[in-house]
């Protein structure tokens, strides 16, 4: 049986394209409209495996997901890394003059804002996401609209590539998790992800972050989330690399007496290759 995985999309998406790369060609993606549809399938057992975006190079943090994170407590046993390359699609024989409407995810619109921009008279409407604007246009025979997707995209759709490259900044890279309701023992993890309260006092968090230095432990991203019904009280994401395991235990054990609501949401081996 093929591993189920749960995307936020349809077929060729992003989402989709991450799953690939992590878990290979045997798997069965579960297109889902929403993020939190996804946790719901795992949740429930229907799904094995979520690949949730968590940021972007560009358009940074998915805050939205951080919330997911935080409510569902599913374990991250992994990471990728993807190139993300954004192409302006639609249906064979149409020409770049005949567009009127460009369709497709927010995130992907603020990609492309420096080719929008040459094109002021376009229509931009924000879609559920990539692949399934594209998917859209096929569908509906749709000879006026554009969607910004993949190359995987335009073949998935039978749509041809009008533009190609159109994203701004060429080193545009989105960083997916995997998640899972068990926890998944990993050899040789070398990240983590953690989550953490700390006192209002001065200096609080900086006492914390000190733990991870003096360990050798590298702390590669921070982000502050307040607690819901909490004025000035914040819940801390940190996610934390190293090269000696006893050197991240130790630095855990410091941390966890100058926090509060402690948690290591994953271990997992660091994505190096994107």
């Amino acid at each position: 049986m093929s591993t189920k995985i749960a995307i936020q999309g349809v077929k060729a998406s992003f989402h989709e394209e991450a799953a690939l790369k992590y878990f290979g060609d045997d798997i069965e993606t579960l297109e889902c409209s929403s993020f939190k549809q996804t946790c719901e399938m795992l949740k429930q057992g229907k799904a094995d495996y979520v690949v949730m975006a968590i940021e972007n190079s560009i358009a940074g943090s998915i805050l939205p997901n951080y919330n997911l994170l935080r409510d569902y407590r599913f374990h991250i046993i992994g990471e990728v890394h993807l190139i993300i390359q954004q192409n302006l699609l639609a249906l064979p024989g149409v020409k770049l003059s005949d567009i009127k409407i460009v369709e497709s995810h927010p995130i992907a619109i603020r990609q492309c804002d420096e080719f929008l921009s040459e094109h002021p008279d376009w229509e931009v409407k924000e879609g559920m996401d990539t692949a399934g604007c594209a998917k859209k246009i096929k569908d509906e025979k749709l000879t006026t609209t554009a969607a910004i997707a993949s190359e995987h995209a335009a073949k998935t759709y039978g749509l041809e590539i009008l533009e190609r490259r159109i994203e701004t900044h060429k080193k545009n890279a989105t960083r997916f998790l995997i998640l899972s309701n068990q926890v998944v023992e990993q050899k040789n993890a070398n990240k983590a992800s953690l989550s953490f309260q700390t006192g209002n006092a001065v200096g609080a968090l900086a006492n914390v972050l000190q733990c991870f230095a003096e360990q050798n432990v590298n702390l590669s991203k921070i982000q502050s989330m307040p607690v819901v019904g909490r004025r000035n009280e914040y819940d801390f994401y940190v996610d934390v690399e190293w090269k000696k395991q006893s050197d991240y235990d130790a630095a855990i054990r410091k941390v966890l007496k100058h926090t509060a609501n402690f948690s290591i949401m994953g271990e997992y081996i660091k994505n190096e290759k994107v």
